[in-house]
């Protein structure tokens, strides 16, 4: 049994990144538990996404910017699953600098 287990605590979300200048519209990844913060983010994808994430939709989109010197987006490479900390209940969305990548993200507990 593995000590490095994740409880998903809601339902998956999904979007698929596009190519800087055509943000999709976020989507909010509700947990159905107290704290449910942290997210597995699954970028199944071949280029890198760099993810927007905030309290509402708009600073999420906001956030979702291809990073070129310093800027807030986080960069999650393609082929890779990720679980990262945030608020409760975040939207989420994605931008990437060529071509496109579907990124899964869920709401749960662990590494």
């Amino acid at each position: 049994m593995s000590t490095n287990a994740f409880t998903p605590c809601g339902n998956t979300i999904t979007f698929t990144a596009n190519v800087s200048g055509s943000v999709p519209t976020p989507v909010q990844a509700l947990s159905n538990t107290l704290g449910g913060n942290q997210y597995r983010i699954v970028n199944t994808g071949s280029v890198t996404v760099f993810l927007g994430v905030g309290v509402t939709s708009a600073i999420a989109t906001t956030n979702a910017v291809v990073v070129s010197s310093s800027q807030i987006s986080i960069p999650v490479v393609a082929g890779t699953v990720e679980v990262l900390t945030f608020i409760p209940n975040a939207y989420f969305t994605g931008i990437t600098s060529s071509g496109t990548a579907v990124v899964y993200v869920t709401p749960g507990d662990g590494l």
